[in-house]
């Protein structure tokens, strides 16, 4: 009875604060983040519910005897001692602010309840240096350049981005400057114990969760074994293919393919950084019509087609309307327009719906606006930045034809920049390419001399152009998906479960999803050399990594679990999918300072590893049920994809925590703070502690019945979900980006 007792109490505590963080977040969106921090994350009464669950917790484990199992009392026991490191910070921690000015000592700091705390010692502020990427106004660092002067010791030390200043105990980190250069805001964090004691959880955790899968004696060793992963299953396809020929009549003026590709080749200063102009061709492009070719013709001939032959392209329904009212005050039918619809006799017709109230969506009108405006752009040349001009003090700085160039520029060199265009616009009339191609040259050329130190070094500048040429992530994704849901659907209904597999088409089907990790690997890595850095640092990039993740999962485990291989189709093909309407245009972007620690890149590939994982027990799930209803005798099935789903459950929820808390050391090292009750971090808390009650089967004997497990797997992935998606687009917050 008494260990009954505690069991409910220990489960019961933490579900109610599952319950308590997913309001909170609801609540921190309508009353703001202040509000939600003070009165529900921090508040006592939530203090007391971690401390009681704890408690509750410890009970339980002595009544099941868990030392008899050393790893897994360590494990248990390396979660309470990370709530005793946030106990010690939230009691005598102390965050706060200072502001500093060049040649100021300053020896106080303004904490968290805006009360002015003193310091031991005094600051002066050297130097404050913003460091850009070469060769563009995109920040890579601030430096704060800082003097300690404490008692007849003096100290010299620096504060950037992912780099600490500690002194005594006090840790200070970068915040923010003053626009004029001269001055800079430092975090302030005092915690010499609570950090020590939760890394030292950390650590604990960490050992334990590997240990954990080498125990001889571990229901994880035993799964492996089981009986039921010696079934098999067979899988049978029939795919057909149709092709659709697109008309070429009345096609708008362009250049020829070849001429259209030289352009590509120039570089352009576009997204603060240096690129080929076939990269902003291809954004445009995707950006105006929502793919980056238009009715065969390539990026680059769409963007050339628009500058040298504007009279005939105004007239072409390529500009992709979101909206049936935006739709109809352009008067169109149907979801594209041309250009000439904006505008009537009576002036610009998205003006009132701009400017007025007599709209609904007001988003559509103004990304409608914004195309037009991009059009309009284009075609006075104002994005074209592709002349570099380096004044005398070596800043080179990039200008398009329609810019004002500084009085120093030469008359020679502002000559060629204001009229190479307009020769080029009357060669291309006169259809001589030879000599069009022949001003690209010198233009690259110009390029050259004028920017050589800071554009690009060719095998990046080819690089970026092999990604955009060879981006198919679009028809992938729908074969992909096809595929997978075909797949998954005869599996399910397949009669022959236990009966053997077809080698041939099981081999057949490898063999393609390993053609697909081979060509995301290669765009992955082409990625990774255009932006130098590892691509995950949005959601375009996290998508696609866990695309590439569920085809490695799915291959990995093929010879035990044949069905992996069309949920590897499926769950690539809808990653996929999902990247490309998170981002309609997948800009390859500088690095926020912030984001260039490596843990970032830890973080975000062991959390994405884990919620490939977590999607595999989902598909799992449906198919148990779609057996559990439609066909007899389905027990030996649905226990089969219990035994896989518990198999996969246990890296999943282990890597989730692991790249939680890897996530919790890059927030201390970039902010000075491990864990801010931001909502991402609130539910990839709420995930894992969702996830681990499957985990624990012995105490919660519902987990052992085959459908509830399965039914769980799928409620319970809705927390991903939400973590993924729900933050980036409802509830907002700092991790929207991602």
């Amino acid at each position: 009875m008494e260990k009954s007792l505690s069991k409910y109490l220990a489960f019961g505590s933490i579900a109610l604060i599952v319950v308590v963080l997913m309001v909170a977040t609801i609540v921190e969106k309508f009353y703001g983040t202040a509000f939600a921090y003070e009165n529900i994350y921090t508040s006592a009464y939530m203090v007391v519910l971690w401390g009681m669950a704890s408690l509750f917790a410890l009970a339980y484990i002595i009544k099941r005897r868990l030392h008899k199992m050393p790893i897994t009392l360590i494990l248990h026991l390396s979660f309470m001692l990370i709530l005793a490191g946030a106990l010690t910070t939230h009691i005598w921690g102390v965050q706060g602010k200072v502001h500093l000015r060049v040649g100021e000592a300053v020896q106080s700091f303004t904490n968290t309840d805006d009360k002015v705390q003193e310091l031991p010692f005094a600051l002066i502020l050297r130097n404050f240096e913003l460091q850009y990427y070469e060769g563009t106004f995109a920040p890579m660092d601030y430096v704060s350049h800082i003097g300690i002067v404490d008692g007849e010791q003096r100290i010299e030390g620096k504060v950037s981005m992912n780099n600490i200043l500690k002194h005594h105990n006090y840790r200070f980190y970068q915040a923010g400057y003053d626009r004029d250069g001269e001055g800079t805001t430092l975090a302030v964090s005092h915690d010499p114990w609570g950090i020590g004691i939760t890394y030292a959880g950390y650590l604990m955790l960490l050992l334990s969760m590997l240990s954990f899968f080498f125990q001889p004696n571990s229901r994880f060793r035993t799964l492996l074994n089981h009986p039921a992963l010696k079934r098999t299953t067979v899988v049978a396809v029939s795919l057909c293919c149709s092709f659709t020929a697109f008309g070429k009549e009345n096609m708008p003026h362009t250049l020829p393919h070849e001429v259209a590709a030289k352009f590509g080749d120039l570089h352009i200063y576009y997204n603060e950084r240096i690129c080929p102009l076939q990269t902003f061709a291809k954004d445009f492009t995707t950006k105006l019509y929502g793919k980056s070719t238009y009715r065969g013709l390539t990026a680059e001939q769409v963007v050339t087609g628009w500058f040298f032959f504007y009279d005939d392209w105004k007239h072409e329904p390529m500009i992709k309307i979101k909206g049936g009212e935006t739709q109809q005050l352009l008067g169109i039918h149907g979801k594209y327009a041309r250009l000439t619809d904006f505008a009537s006799v009576e002036g610009y017709k998205l003006e009132e719906a701009l400017h007025g109230e007599r709209i609904t969506n007001r988003r559509n009108a103004e990304s409608a606006d914004e195309k037009f405006n991009l059009v309009s752009m284009l075609v006075m040349g104002n994005l074209l930045k592709i002349y570099p001009y380096s004044n005398s003090e070596g800043v080179v700085t990039w200008y398009s034809l329609a810019d004002k160039l500084p009085a120093e520029v030469p008359y020679e060199q502002w000559l060629f920049i204001g009229q190479s265009m307009n020769i080029m616009g009357e060669k291309i009339m006169l259809k001589k390419y030879d000599e069009v191609v022949s001003l690209l040259d010198k233009i690259g050329t110009y390029q050259t001399k004028e920017a050589g130190d800071i554009l690009p070094p060719s095998w990046r500048f080819e690089a970026e152009k092999r990604y955009n040429s060879a981006n198919i992530n679009r028809p992938l994704a729908m074969a992909c998906v096809t595929l997978g849901i075909i797949l998954f659907l005869i599996f399910c209904l397949s009669s022959s479960l236990r009966h053997g597999h077809n080698k041939c088409i099981n081999t057949s089907l490898a063999v393609g999803l390993g053609v697909v990790l081979l060509y995301l690997t290669l765009q992955i890595v082409l990625r990774w050399i255009v932006s130098d850095h590892i691509p995950l640092s949005n959601g375009f990039e996290t998508m696609q990594f866990m695309s590439w993740c569920s085809v490695l999962i799915a291959l990995c485990t093929m010879r035990k679990f044949h069905m992996s291989l069309p949920l590897g189709y499926l769950l690539c093909g809808l990653s996929l999918l999902v990247s490309m309407m998170g981002e309609a245009t997948p800009r390859i972007t500088q690095l926020m300072p912030v984001l260039q620690s490596p843990l970032l890149s830890i973080h975000v590939v062991i959390i994405m590893i884990a919620y490939s994982l977590l999607a595999f027990t989902l598909m799992n799930g449906i198919a148990a049920i779609v057996l559990h209803y439609t066909k007899r005798n389905h027990q030996a099935e649905v226990e089969y994809l219990q035994v896989v789903s518990n198999i996969m459950l246990y890296p999943a929820v282990f890597m989730l925590a692991t790249g939680i808390f890897a996530g919790a050391v890059w927030a201390n090292i970039s902010w000075g703070r491990y864990w801010g009750w931001d909502p991402k971090e609130v539910w990839a808390l709420i995930t894992l502690l969702v996830y681990s009650a499957a985990l624990h089967t012995t105490s919660l004997g519902k987990f052992r019945n085959p459908i509830f497990f399965h039914t769980f797997m799928i409620i319970a992935f809705f927390t991903v979900l939400i973590t993924y998606f729900g933050v980036n687009y409802l509830l907002g917050g700092m991790h929207s980006y991602a």
